[in-house]
């Protein structure tokens, strides 16, 4: 372990979230309100999108959904849609088989429980087929302005180098940045977080020398 990391080693509580918020203010000053990369137009849309993007790029998907969405516009399409055409459909986001039950078993709980309407509770979304919390977020923050945190591989990832979470399981990491982030910027936290992993600290090798945030991470490389 370098200095530098010592230095966090044993950070109280209050001064671990005051560092969360200067981390919040930099990536923002930095990238500006950065908003959900999937491309949507509604809360079907988007819960449809997420579901896709699980172990697929989000430009994949949305090379994808235009046309989906164009013939399925409501959950009640894709609630009769044909599984073995629709699979074909979202072949290209990889996992299409599972990605298809999912989608439609998930719309016929929306229309059965919901009158077609998809819910704007957590948890309401999670009771639905293929809805896990971090789809339920995603939702929740992107498509009806209700704060969630949205804990992807990407959260999963840099929240663990800022030592702002000793865990590895996506519920746990939720609730200990829950006690750090403001509740009204849950969203923000996580569209930001997501971008930085994806344009900062890669997974493989991250580019600490140009990161805006390498004098409030205990992980960074040597500069």
């Amino acid at each position: 372990m370098s200095a530098w990391s010592d230095k966090f080693k044993q950070e109280a509580p209050d001064k671990k979230k005051e560092r969360t918020r200067k981390i919040l203010t930099v990536l923002r000053k930095a990238y500006g309100e950065i908003p959900c990369a999937l491309h949507f137009s509604n809360p079907l849309e988007l819960l449809v999108a997420v579901i896709l993007s699980a172990q697929c790029t989000d430009k994949r998907v949305n090379l994808v959904t235009p046309a989906l969405f164009k013939k399925y516009r409501a959950a009640k399409d894709y609630a009769a849609a044909d599984p073995a055409r629709f699979q074909e459909e979202i072949r290209s986001t990889g996992f299409y088989k599972n990605k298809a039950k999912s989608i439609i078993n998930c719309a016929k709980g929306v229309v059965e429980k919901h009158g077609g309407k998809v819910p704007d509770q957590l948890d309401e979304l999670v009771k639905l087929p293929g809805v896990g919390r971090k789809t339920a977020n995603a939702v929740l923050g992107n498509a009806f302005g209700i704060p969630g945190l949205c804990v992807d591989t990407h959260m999963i990832r840099v929240n663990g180098k800022l030592g702002l979470t000793k865990n590895s399981d996506p519920v746990k990491i939720e609730f200990d940045l829950m006690k750090l982030v403001p509740e009204k910027e849950w969203t923000h936290w996580s569209n930001l977080i997501i971008h930085h992993g994806r344009v900062r600290c890669y997974a493989r090798k991250p580019d600490c020398a140009h990161c805006s945030i390498n004098n409030l991470c205990p992980s960074r490389e040597d500069l």
